[in-house]
């Protein structure tokens, strides 16, 4: 087949998984995950259910899709704030910002927030987030400019579980005074400090 056929297909079969998954992220929302079925999810997407059954078997794993794509383009976002900061520290806080802000902005308490936020894919999404703060957080070491009693992986731990409070935050005032809070508490002691190796 041409190449330039080849592509169209392709870009045809991702405007019609997106078209999927951000359909059924609608309806889940407005109706609830027990009311939204194939047939309507196929109708409100303008296509057929034999097609929509080539790309998924059900809701449930219409949903994982979709929330996969959600914490991809987070991910990527984040990558982009830091690497349009100048030195390791700025890189940091501009990505404990950017992350607080999306815990901030996120939905929750909703029965399709409840869904996705369990499984697998979550675990690993944490995981390449988490990778992604510790080498931040290393880079930022390597510069001096942050304490050095705690290894990079617990400094990684400790900023995620602390700005996961921004989900229940009132304001976006408040989600800054907790970046605030955060990044002082990753300051290097005023007489330096020493990690403890004995654990």
């Amino acid at each position: 087949m041409p190449k330039l056929w080849n592509e169209t297909i392709e870009a045809h079969r991702r405007d019609v998984r997106d078209a999927i998954l951000h359909t059924t992220a609608a309806l889940v929302a407005k109706d609830g995950l027990r009311s939204v079925t194939m047939s309507q999810i196929a109708e409100e997407a303008g296509i057929g259910r034999a097609t929509l059954y080539k790309y998924f078997p059900d809701v449930e794993a219409i949903l994982v899709a979709w929330h996969d794509d959600q914490v991809t383009g987070h991910l990527e976002h984040l990558v982009k704030v830091g690497n349009q900061a100048s030195g390791a520290r700025e890189r940091l806080e501009a990505v404990l910002g950017a992350y607080a802000f999306m815990t901030y902005e996120r939905p929750h308490d909703t029965e399709l927030a409840a869904f996705v936020h369990r499984g697998a894919h979550v675990t690993q999404a944490q995981q390449h987030l988490t990778v992604l703060i510790r080498n931040l957080l290393t880079k930022t070491a390597e510069t001096g400019d942050l304490r050095n009693d705690v290894a990079p992986d617990e400094l990684a731990n400790y900023c995620l579980h602390a700005l996961s409070a921004a989900s229940s935050l009132p304001s976006p005032a408040a989600v800054r005074r907790l970046v605030m809070v955060t990044l002082a508490a990753l300051h290097p002691a005023p007489h330096g400090n020493r990690r403890d190796q004995s654990r």
